[in-house]
């Protein structure tokens, strides 16, 4: 089969009512650096992958500040090489964690942290008001309400179009409800590693018309090399990581695939993915060797 490199093939979600997003975006992570750890990559080429995956219909890109290595940063990426930013292009970023300078990780932001940390989004990305905030959960918090109530203040303000929550259960999600409205949820997810509770969380948001963008679509850790992932990759002439990324856009029709990546061949290639269309076999195969609940 031939497999076009274009987003929008994979249909389009509006996200919160009034922001309409191709199914397939980008992810800015691996933008200046491969991985927490490093090595950095090539600023260069991180700008021109951002140009690219605008020129192959992407008009969603999701980021955070807390995104960088030594000096370089996906915000500032995002800003050198797209601003001023085309009309139908949705932002997406994160706050709650954070990194001091050295690349170590913060204790999750109060109430005060949460604010600069949206007005350091502000800055980076040179907008007024971010399109969508994600509040991303860490593992220390049980609720969440205080810190969403915070971003709900901000939304008031006019500085945040959108709120979202990242790293959450139904009953986080339902207490940031009672707060504001929830226009998507990020979290992990991949075809290999999902649990029951998972998937019925992204089935909840399809029912409403939420928004579920998965985090490490890939597994986090490099493609798994799964012999049915091969298997079906060889009937669709596909790779195992478009199969992956098929799979998502396949879970449920709100969901939003965001892969990210430095090198624009994988750019192409995660692109290409939204061409891939699964069978009830193919589903059928990859749901038997799910490796368990996700973390």
């Amino acid at each position: 089969m031939t497999i076009s490199p274009h987003v929008t093939v994979s249909g389009s979600l509006l996200l919160g009512g009034d922001l309409p997003v191709s199914r397939m975006g980008f992810g800015a992570m691996k933008l200046p650096m491969r991985d927490w750890q490093g090595p950095a990559c090539d600023p260069e080429q991180s700008r021109a992958v951002l140009r690219r995956a605008v020129d192959l219909g992407i008009d969603h890109i999701d980021t955070a500040w807390f995104y960088f290595y030594e000096d370089v940063f996906a915000n500032v990426l995002i800003r050198e090489a797209l601003h001023p930013y085309p009309e139908n292009l949705v932002i997406a970023t994160k706050v709650g964690p954070g990194r001091f300078p050295d690349g170590t990780w913060m204790d999750p932001a109060d109430r005060t942290g949460l604010r600069e940390a949206v007005h350091r989004n502000l800055r980076e990305l040179a907008v007024d008001r971010l399109d969508v905030v994600y509040l991303r959960r860490m593992p220390s918090q049980s609720s969440i309400a205080e810190p969403f109530a915070a971003l709900a203040e901000l939304r008031e303000e006019g500085l945040i179009r959108h709120l979202g929550v990242s790293n959450v259960n139904a009953a986080q999600l339902a207490e940031a409800e009672e707060i504001a409205p929830v226009v998507a949820v990020q979290n992990k997810f991949s075809v290999l590693e999902h649990s029951a509770a998972d998937a019925a969380l992204v089935e909840d948001c399809a029912d409403r018309g939420i928004g579920f963008v998965p985090f490490y679509p890939l597994g986090g850790t490099g493609v798994p090399d799964h012999p049915v992932l091969r298997a079906v990759a060889e009937r669709h002439g596909a790779t195992r990581a478009q199969v992956m990324l098929a799979w998502l856009l396949a879970a449920a029709p709100t969901v939003l695939a965001i892969p990210g990546t430095s090198s624009p061949a994988h750019l192409e290639e995660n692109v290409a993915a939204a061409s891939v269309r699964l069978g009830e076999d193919d589903l059928a195969e990859l749901g038997a060797v799910t490796r368990g609940p996700a973390s």
